[in-house]
């Protein structure tokens, strides 16, 4: 592969508790990401409308809309986007069915943020390989 771009990795936390979504999107610019918060699923989806991102954090259980949904959404919005499934509600049936969906992966809260940018830093590669792979070929599959 060629040299890391220098572009920070965009990344979108998508959480319904305000402060944990706030302190993440901190800790991960203090990282080097580019981080911005959404605290439902549909603000998550109109903030991915108006501007791409590398990587969604995304918590299953929201109120509006949860986790599921919103990544099925998100996908159709922007099929580069990478989604790292953050959940303190998750179970063995919601992380398998988060991967079938196309989920770069499922971590369980609380995480390490050292584990937590390993996952965004692998998704963020994937997103960009598969936004190339689309420009080189005109999106031909």
């Amino acid at each position: 592969m060629g040299a890391r771009s220098p572009e920070p990795v965009r990344v979108l936390v998508v959480d319904d508790e305000p402060d944990f979504a706030t302190a993440l999107v901190n800790r991960l610019g203090r990282r080097g990401f580019a981080a911005a918060a959404a605290f439902s699923g549909r603000e998550a989806l109109a903030l991915l409308q108006q501007s791409p991102f590398d990587v969604a954090v995304l918590d299953l259980r929201m109120p509006d809309m949860d986790g599921l949904a919103t990544l099925r959404e998100a996908r159709k919005i922007d099929p580069h986007v990478q989604i790292v499934v953050l959940t303190g509600h998750g179970t063995v049936a919601s992380g398998i069915e988060g991967m079938q969906l196309g989920a770069a992966d499922f971590l369980q809260k609380p995480v390490a943020i050292d584990v937590l940018c390993t996952a965004v830093e692998a998704a963020a590669e994937r997103a960009r390989a598969s936004r190339e792979h689309d420009a080189r070929t005109g999106g031909e599959q």
